[in-house]
């Protein structure tokens, strides 16, 4: 008998297609997730979270029931798993899962874009080590308050969440003294001024502005704005 077949006959089908459903039970709630990320065009979308959550349901199996024919001994639904150490792999995805958040994570000027990206692949692969476990209705749930928390937060934003952060660039004649007239037009947006700077190129003199502000700044505002001031050559604004 092989080491295969030996291993295959610790457990019976049943077992084998409830560790089949485990896995398609993560990958559903990672792709709940990944979904909510995907609509709001983040990095980590459908495909990252179903690997993650899949990849973490697995481990998990592999780490809880993936040695018992190491096991002398044991009782219950899997037998012959009382000499494993369960948490022995399982536990280096928490920490293993921070470098392929970090990885979501990154900074534009002095804005930082991610960080809940990268909380939700974390939380995605404690949910995969929780279904790999059995414990689906743990797992299920957690999705769920996980994907409502997302989609409520995002509709009722509170704190530094309700601000957004744009970037406008201005191109303007030299001569025109542009710096007045750009403070007044942060004060009517109501922003908070997050990088400032300009450049005189010849005639033309160049602005670019971060701020953040409770209503999105858009293009439709900035041509607006740029038609009431002939001495802007060129304007545009960005979402970070």
């Amino acid at each position: 008998m092989t080491y295969a077949q030996q291993l295959l006959s610790f457990f019976t089908p049943v077992q084998m297609l409830e560790f089949l459903l485990r896995i398609v039970a993560a990958c559903a709630c990672g792709a709940a997730i990944g979904y909510e990320r995907s609509r709001r065009f983040k990095e980590a979308g459908i495909r990252t979270h179903v690997i993650v959550c899949c990849a973490a349901a697995l481990i998990m199996i592999v780490s809880k029931y993936g040695f018992v024919d190491m096991g002398t001994s044991g009782t219950g639904y899997f037998p012959g798993t009382s000499g494993a150490d369960p948490a022995r792999i399982s536990a280096a995805v928490i920490s293993g899962i921070g470098f392929l958040g970090a990885g979501a994570i990154f900074r534009n000027k002095n804005a930082i874009k991610g960080l809940t990206t990268a909380a939700g692949l974390w939380a995605t692969a404690g949910i995969g080590l929780a279904i790999g476990a059995g414990m689906y209705l743990l797992g299920i749930t957690v999705s769920f308050v996980i994907c409502l928390m997302q989609y409520v937060m995002h509709r009722f934003t509170v704190g530094s969440d309700a601000f957004q952060s744009s970037m406008m660039e201005f191109d303007v004649d030299s001569e025109v003294d542009f710096q007045p007239i750009l403070t007044a037009f942060i004060r009517d947006l109501d922003g908070q001024i997050s990088s400032y700077s300009y450049a005189v190129n010849g005639a033309a003199t160049h602005y670019s502005v971060t701020l953040k502000t409770k209503k999105e700044v858009t293009m439709e505002l900035i041509n607006a704005f740029s038609e009431e001031h002939p001495g802007i050559r060129a304007a545009s604004v960005s979402k970070l």
